[in-house]
């Protein structure tokens, strides 16, 4: 705004640049104590079935595994639609990720709607990210089909009232799901505290099981750079196989 103001005139010149004050660096790798294991995902996801009345935690277990199994973003999960999903019978499915519903003050949006749709986070307006998807979610979503239905656009995952489910919503029988799920010490610790750490655990086993990095990348939707910079402290294990390296050529 201020460079904007010196083209107009209405300025000598920009008086920011006078500043020498430099902003704190901040923490850009994800934590490794948010990262859950498998087993741990399995009962956190079995737990938010047991959460509210009316079924309301069993209406969002899905919405969580999509998160976990296929790295989806919150916004991206919850703008998921059915014709984006191969759902096969049996073996692998897909999912076509083209759009996000990332949740602000309706003052903010465009259209007045606290859930805007928008295009994908680092990407084109029109571009897709296929990610392919295990038989356990393909499983997950086809039952949450059957059981729930879509929304009047054809989305998978509704409140009650058939609107976008708000992140109040699902955040809150998350934190319940914790408190059954894992143990006081693990409830006060930073481990899966938030939806999202799902998908920094999805993103950490995909790593840590030798997927390449540039597959990963383009499943969770980050560039390579990205990816490794962010999730550096999450790769179990590769201490151990670079010290055995080190001791191995000292010793050659």
């Amino acid at each position: 705004m201020l460079e904007y103001a010196v083209e107009l005139e209405e300025l000598p010149a920009n008086p920011l640049h006078r500043i020498k004050w430099k902003p704190p660096k901040t923490t850009e790798t994800v934590d490794p104590r948010v990262v859950i294991n498998p087993r741990q995902a399995h009962e956190l996801l079995t737990a938010v079935t047991y959460v509210g009345k009316r079924g309301r935690g069993r209406r969002l277990m899905a919405l969580f595994a999509c998160m976990y199994y296929a790295a989806l973003r919150p916004a991206e999960a919850i703008a998921l639609r059915k014709e984006d999903c191969d759902l096969p019978a049996t073996g692998w499915g897909r999912l076509l990720i083209d759009v996000s519903r990332p949740e602000a003050t309706r003052q903010w949006t465009d259209t007045g709607d606290a859930h805007e749709q928008r295009g994908l986070k680092h990407r084109g307006r029109d571009d897709v990210r296929p990610v392919p998807i295990p038989p356990a979610l393909v499983e997950i979503l086809r039952q949450h089909i059957n059981q729930f239905g879509l929304g009047p656009d054809g989305r998978l995952f509704q409140s009650e009232r058939g609107g976008v489910v708000a992140s109040t919503a699902y955040t809150e029988v998350w934190q319940e799901a914790r408190k059954l799920a894992l143990t006081p010490a693990q409830v006060v610790s930073p481990l899966a505290r938030r939806p999202y750490d799902l998908r920094h655990a999805a993103v950490s086993l995909w790593l840590n099981a030798g997927v390449p990095a540039p597959e990963v990348a383009e499943r969770a939707g980050h560039s390579v750079d990205v990816l490794l910079r962010v999730y550096a402290k999450c790769l179990d294990g590769h201490q151990k196989v670079a010290n055995r390296r080190i001791t191995d050529a000292l010793t050659a």
